[in-house]
């Protein structure tokens, strides 16, 4: 896959053997089925007094209520298709079989999809239409089931996830979040997730509550990591290049050092992992609020510079 082989491809330690590889989800359920269905119970349970993510707002979404989210009982999605923007580890060369969930449990002033995420362009779909589209994307062979902004949707996603292994599905499951994962949906996860990429957007928590309209964000992303480190360690690969489980974490570098990538990479270095895989991204540009008022976000109203994202790798 790769036209100049990294060298940990030639590790032990980063390989996986495709033909030795079973996703996590379908061990489980070989071992144990009935553990699907009790942690559906259970996730469907939360959503009657909802605290599926940290921002525990407590209402009844299963009557279809509304919090942060403006999800109710069931799940929207804005669309899904074979992704050919992801790291070249998921992408491969058929695409990474990506379902973008509509709306987001956090406010980012600068989100660069906010039409899905703020607006919530996309439809409401229930578990069997979520389960066809993850067989879809199987058959169109895609490497892996690339679930985005997940963090809302966690007893959904495992409603949907149980009649698809039924019907076939033997995909790696990817984990796509910003980190704001409260860590009881993360325990329901386990052992179903094979790989975990959250986004670690902000370290400072005045800075969080500025852009992304939540204090808290630090302390639950960390949490949120190390509780992902936890269950599926470090990133592995095929001898193809392919992820296939693991922890991958996404930074974006911003202007003016507002997102502390420093403080970010040495939390992840000493308390996560020194061998955690991080992708570094230059891609910011004025968005959503912020390009809509470019006077009140000032220091992150322009793009970053070679020598701001030079200086975070």
């Amino acid at each position: 896959m790769f036209s100049n082989r990294p060298s940990y491809l030639t590790e032990e330690k980063w390989l996986i053997p495709r033909e030795s590889f079973t996703p996590a989800y379908l061990k489980l359920y070989e071992e144990n089925r009935s553990v699907f269905k009790e942690r559906i119970e259970e996730a469907l349970g939360i959503l009657k007094d909802c605290t599926v993510c940290p921002r525990d707002c407590h209402v009844n979404r299963i009557e279809d209520e509304h919090g942060k989210c403006r999800t109710g009982r069931h799940a929207w999605v804005s669309s899904y298709f074979p992704h050919f923007g992801e790291e070249d580890c998921l992408r491969g060369w058929n695409g990474s079989g990506t379902i973008f969930f509509s709306f987001c449990n956090l406010k980012c002033v600068f989100c660069q999809n906010h039409e899905i995420s703020w607006a919530g362009a996309g439809r409401e779909v229930t578990a069997g239409e979520i389960c066809e589209m993850m067989l879809s994307l199987q058959e169109r062979g895609c490497h892996n089931i690339n679930f985005v902004t997940p963090e809302h949707v966690v007893p959904q996603v495992l409603e949907a996830i149980l009649p698809a292994i039924e019907k076939g599905l033997r995909l790696p499951i990817v984990y796509n979040t910003s980190a704001y994962d409260s860590l009881h949906s993360l325990k329901l996860m386990e052992g179903i997730v094979d790989i975990y990429m959250p986004d670690f957007k902000f370290w400072d928590p005045e800075l969080s509550r500025f852009y992304m309209t939540e204090s808290t964000y630090p302390e639950v992303a960390r949490a949120a990591v190390i509780e992902m480190h936890k269950q599926v360690g470090d990133l592995k690969f095929d001898e193809n290049g392919l992820a296939l489980r693991g922890l991958m974490i996404r930074h974006l570098v911003m202007p003016n050092r507002v997102a502390g990538a420093e403080e970010i990479f040495r939390f992840l270095a000493e308390e996560v992992s020194p061998d955690t895989f991080i992708n570094i991204m230059d891609q910011y540009h004025p968005d959503a609020q912020v390009l809509r008022k470019p006077e009140r976000y000032q220091e992150i109203s322009r793009s970053i510079t070679g020598s701001e994202f030079r200086e975070a790798r």
